[in-house]
């Protein structure tokens, strides 16, 4: 049997083409003719979306006058000229550049490879920031990363900055759930570089910044400080509210955010402790502590160590005394001790009588002690008095007498330390490669940023009284008779040297004389060396 063929309405299939066609191109017409109205309704809806959420956030007690000053200026509008056509085309206007096409933002989204990598972190997240009796979890092993971070930057294919939604229920008051949290994030977005974690457990967001390395090229010099301040180093310009003029490794002159300790009667942490191992810059920190101080007192120092590291301020003007062995060191240290009780006699007198504190009661003194654990070893040895108990009156007393104490110590002799050092030494100072659990041990908080790859020295933490724990770099202020360091580095010290003059000014190179030795003051009361014996 032959086979029928089939209706022409069935067979024609040119036809049924060309006919979608057609229905195609009136609909493209007809979007490019109703473009702008489209638009227009589209930035509508969003302004009615925005006024809606605004007036859920807006507080009760704030809607009635909100409405009252809307009415406001609606009559306003309308009694002035033209008041009404003005606020339409306005809405317009606001309508269609809402309701714009944003195509092109949704184009400068993450690449394949950045969203490959912020969706393998979110799924690294989830054993920690789920649980499997949430309806609605957040965090699922199917889900996307698109629901959890808010935002995100990548520079150079590497994560920079990320911005997170963990749920309500996630212990973030407990150190170990944030460490283990931390310790993820850290491993995740790429080892080698320090990262701040700023955990907002008011809304549930943690916010993973990529923190540049602290500048390593800033020396000795002249910084612009008040009386009573010194600058201990340098830290990131979001954690402290001042800047100072620096000059790094070349002739320019740039903006650095210091950690200034502040001194005095007034200051809430006049003594400082500062540990690290050996070759971290504990000793090129109180260098710089005493170059800095010599601009407006007076310093004695007692080195521990006897390595002669302080040998460049024996005899400068300011420089009261510099002592490197026991009997010497203990007797400084006594005559410390008087001085402050001298000097507290002095200000209560003055008070008491109702006239200004003499000049040689207010000029601050400076105690600068380093290893003075190597110190108490020789004196027990010696069967001698620990020449640490010297400084309890300076430490006790000598925030009201203008006498600042700053000991730095071997992190492993911290159990050498005597009590009254670690207990009125508020501002604190950790150089060195150490592990989290030891800085917060000493500083008495925990870092927010996780370890650095590379350590160079004089970088580690600082922490002054009940502040923050802020990454710190001191400045480079080695010994300038140590033929190792740099020749510009040497230099920079010895142009800080009381009694030298900078090189521009010196008249031959022949080196300068040296300064006469300054004695300590006469009004003293010291033991000689004999009496020790």
């Amino acid at each position: 049997m032959a086979r029928r063929p089939l209706p022409s309405i069935l067979s024609s299939r040119p036809t049924l083409v060309r006919g979608r066609d057609l229905a195609r191109s009136a609909a493209d017409g007809a979007s490019d003719v109703l473009h702008p109205v489209i638009t227009i309704a589209r930035g509508m809806r969003r302004q009615a979306a925005w006024t809606g959420g605004w007036w859920g956030r807006t507080p009760k007690d704030r809607r009635g006058p909100a409405l009252l000053l809307a009415a406001a200026g609606a009559v306003v509008l309308v009694m002035m000229p033209y008041g009404p056509l003005l606020a339409v085309v306005a809405v317009i206007a606001s309508a269609a550049w809402m309701g714009r096409d944003r195509g092109a933002g949704a184009a400068a989204g993450p690449g394949e490879a950045e969203a490959g990598r912020l969706q393998s972190l979110y799924e690294a997240l989830v054993p920690y920031l789920s649980d499997p009796a949430d309806p609605a979890p957040l965090y699922t092993y199917d889900g996307s990363w698109a629901k959890a971070f808010t935002s995100f930057d990548f520079e150079g294919g590497r994560l920079v900055r990320l911005h997170l939604r963990y749920p309500a229920y996630f212990t973030d008051g407990e150190a170990e759930s944030r460490a283990r949290v931390e310790q993820l994030l850290h491993a995740k977005a790429g080892r080698g570089r320090e990262y701040r974690f700023d955990w907002n457990e008011e809304e549930n967001h943690l916010t993973l910044t990529a923190l540049p390395p602290l500048p390593t090229d800033i020396v000795a010099q002249r910084f612009v400080t008040a009386p009573g301040e010194t600058v201990l180093g340098f830290t990131d310009a979001e954690a402290v509210p001042r800047t100072v003029p620096v000059a790094g490794g070349g002739e320019e002159t740039r903006d650095a955010p210091p950690v200034v300790w502040r001194t005095g009667s007034r200051s809430t942490e006049p003594h400082l402790l500062a540990l690290g191992q050996p070759g971290t810059g504990t000793t090129s920190l109180l260098r710089s502590i005493a170059l800095q101080s010599l601009v407006h007192g007076d310093v004695v120092i007692v080195d521990g160590s006897g390595t002669g590291e302080y040998a460049c301020l024996t005899g400068r003007p300011g420089v009261l005394a510099v002592e490197d062995g026991l009997l010497g060191a203990s007797a400084t240290l006594e005559w410390a001790a008087h001085e402050t009780e001298r000097r507290l006699i002095a200000v209560n007198r003055a008070r008491q009588e109702g006239r200004p504190v003499d000049e040689d009661a207010r000029r601050p003194l400076w105690i600068l002690v380093d290893r003075p654990t190597a110190l108490s070893q020789l004196a027990l040895a010696e069967g001698r008095p620990d020449p640490q108990l010297l400084l309890d009156v300076p430490l006790r007393h000598g925030r009201a007498a203008s006498v600042a104490v700053a000991v730095a110590d071997q992190l492993d002799a911290t159990e050498a330390l005597a009590p009254v050092v670690i207990a009125h030494t508020r501002a604190r100072v950790v150089l060195g490669r150490l592990a989290p659990e030891h800085v917060e041990a000493v500083l008495g908080a925990a870092q927010r940023t996780t370890p650095a790859a590379e350590v160079p020295p004089g970088r580690g933490y600082a922490r002054l009284g009940t502040g923050p724990v802020l990454r710190l770099q001191v400045p480079s202020t080695p010994d300038p008779y140590d033929d190792e360091a740099p020749a510009p580095h040497r230099e920079a010290v010895l142009t800080l040297l009381p009694g030298s003059l900078p090189p521009a000014a010196e008249p031959d190179p022949a080196p300068l004389p040296a300064p006469e030795p300054s004695s300590l003051r006469k009004d003293a009361v010291i033991r000689t060396v004999a009496d020790l014996t």
